[in-house]
């Protein structure tokens, strides 16, 4: 029988029906708030949450500054992983009085204000794409912690990593890491075909004091504590 973990259920009284420390943590983000916790509250499907983790990551694409949250949640059976993206705009021709989609020549032109005839285009509203994965704790495979310690000799007991990387694994996406085998001669050009790994690495979360401060490192150890407790147990557990 697994071990529940250690941490006591987080009660209801936020939205939606959710903890208030997880509502909180969602709304401290900015993005999207009220879309996020919906998705996640209609994932959890009424299960108490025993732990959670919110993660906001921000990346430059060109001229584009896109957004990504990941909400992981810990129930007494399932690992619930909501992710929420921008995805970029589409443009849409705008058709002016008189114009038809097959109009061309001059009243194309006129349509669109354009001496060239180029339809006039309308950025779109923003989009969010959101996807959630729920997996019983049981196919949880591994859960792995990296740290990165700034100074290690003046490390005191308790005090968060510089860095701190969670990946869990449960054997849905594996990636593969090849390198030309060698036999250990450096003279030899014989084709010793190819070896390599394979690694289970279903997500992935970077946090950073830096970025984020301490206590999103915090969060993060205390998250893949409970995770590690849930679905990992000890033989006597």
């Amino acid at each position: 029988m697994r071990a529940s973990p250690l941490r006591p259920p987080e009660p209801p009284t936020g939205p939606a029906g959710l903890p208030a420390e997880l509502v909180r943590e969602v709304e401290r983000g900015g993005y999207y708030p009220a879309l996020v916790t919906d998705v996640v509250e209609l994932a959890l499907a009424g299960e108490e949450v025993r732990d959670h983790l919110v993660h906001l990551e921000t990346t430059f694409d060109a001229d584009e500054v896109r957004r990504h949250v990941t909400v992981m949640v810990l129930t007494d059976s399932r690992l619930l992983v909501a992710h929420v993206d921008d995805h970029p705009g589409e443009e849409h021709a705008a058709e002016g009085p008189g114009a038809s989609p097959g109009s061309v020549g001059g009243a194309g032109r006129a349509a669109s204000g354009d001496p060239d005839g180029a339809p006039a285009t309308s950025a779109a509203p923003s989009v969010a794409a959101s996807s959630v994965e729920s997996v019983p704790l049981h196919q949880v495979g591994s859960v792995v912690v990296s740290h990165r310690v700034v100074d290690p000799a003046s490390h005191r007991p308790g005090q968060p990593p510089a860095e701190l990387v969670l990946t869990v694994g449960w054997g849905a996406v594996r990636r593969v890491d090849l390198e030309p085998a060698t036999c250990g001669d450096p003279e030899c050009e014989a084709d010793h075909g190819y070896t390599g790994t394979i690694a289970g690495e279903d997500v992935s979360l970077r946090v950073s004091a830096d970025a984020e401060g301490a206590e999103a490192v915090r969060s993060a150890a205390r998250f893949a504590r409970s995770l590690t407790a849930a679905a990992l147990p000890s033989p006597a557990g």
